[in-house]
């Protein structure tokens, strides 16, 4: 891997320098891992014109959430523990004679950039911008891996979920209970907060589990994912509770897989983001539930849950083959409960099978 990083630090090298710039600052830590291989509480990556060098407020622990750094990469690790990183990054810029330094505004604090003009008056500062998100959209081989086996996990435990009994448990103990077995299936974590929503909470995006019990005829919403040596995938399902599903259930359960389906039949090379999107959107849109949809149908996966490509009725920008994406269209009924249904997928050419989905679970509707 210490290669990759360095092809990495190498090409983004390669862009600074036809921008007129001598070397970045990297300080978004999603950033920092990709191009070095691990991002310690704080560390920050100056990439110069010759040497690229990581800064850390203390030694780099090697544990599993900081990942695993490029052993030929030169780290810095500062003595006072007040020091900033970034303003050590900065001043070694200006002491190798570097004229001007791209730093990634949209990270950095108002302070912290003047804290950088402060150290180096004579080094200009430049926006580096999104280059490095940019770089990260299309994924190699190596990290498909790791988001496919992400995406076991997460199948793993929901599926022993399912096999359990469901009735009179809230929803907290169930997404307390959804993130621990992604751990002892192999993830380092979740890759965000579970979210479990019964009746009238099912199908709402992002919901906070509650201490609600799950009911018998409820709908049961569920979406988790696994973070897997720091890439992060998501898989969301809804089911019904203990009986056969009620008529408008299926009926609005079928809405949203037609939506879902017609999103990931979509997700092919050239496809521009806002098509796919319109794709899933239309079909609910037609049904009458323009208003309760969400700004968009899905997003990029990575190192981060929600990156770059978003999926969106005004998003600019098409499809590169090798980006992971999620399809995640859902509708809520305030006081009723609602339909999520959520996958991640690789977009693939047509000519190798298209779309590679990555989240298997069933998405039938099953009375648990």
């Amino acid at each position: 891997m210490s290669d990759v990083y360095a092809a990495r630090r190498g090409l983004l090298r390669d862009r600074c320098a036809a921008a007129g710039n001598a070397a970045a600052l990297i300080t978004r830590p999603a950033n920092v891992r990709y191009l070095s291989g691990a991002s310690p509480l704080g560390a920050v990556l100056l990439v110069g014109p010759t040497d690229d060098v990581l800064f850390c407020a203390g030694a780099p622990t090697g544990e599993a959430d900081e990942g695993r750094l490029d052993e030929h990469l030169r780290v810095s690790v500062l003595g006072n523990p007040g020091a900033d990183p970034a303003v050590a990054a900065a001043d070694m810029a200006a002491a190798v004679r570097a004229d001007s330094l791209a730093v990634e505004e949209h990270h950095l604090t108002v302070g912290r950039h003047r804290a950088l003009r402060s150290v180096a008056p004579r080094l200009r500062l430049a926006d580096l911008g999104s280059a490095v998100e940019q770089q990260r959209l299309v994924k190699d081989e190596e990290e498909i891996a790791c988001l496919r086996i992400a995406a076991e996990i997460a199948d793993q435990a929901l599926g022993e979920l399912l096999e359990s009994i469901l009735v009179g448990r809230t929803e907290r103990h169930l997404a307390l209970e959804l993130e621990r077995r992604l751990v002892d299936h192999g993830a380092d974590g979740p890759a965000f907060p579970t979210s479990v929503g019964t009746g009238p909470h099912s199908g709402r995006s992002l919901h906070r589990p509650s201490d609600r019990r799950v009911e018998e005829g409820d709908f049961l919403s569920v979406c988790l994912g696994a973070n897997y040596r720091g890439y992060r995938c998501e898989i969301g399902r809804t089911f019904v509770i203990g009986t056969s599903p009620a008529d408008w259930q299926i009926a609005l359960y079928d809405l949203v897989f037609s939506a879902q389906r017609a999103g990931r039949e979509a997700l092919l090379p050239g496809a521009a983001y806002r098509d796919v999107d319109h794709a899933a959107r239309s079909v609910l849109d037609s049904a009458g539930h323009a208003e309760a949809l969400a700004p968009s149908t899905g997003h990029g996966v990575g190192l981060e849950i929600d990156e770059d490509p978003q999926l969106a009725p005004t998003a600019m920008g098409k499809l590169d083959a090798c980006v992971p994406v999620t399809v995640e269209p859902g509708v809520h009924l305030p006081g009723r409960g609602g339909v999520r249904i959520d996958d991640t997928l690789v977009v693939r050419p047509e000519a190798d099978g298209g779309p590679e989905l990555l989240t298997i679970t069933t998405k039938e509707l099953l009375a648990l």
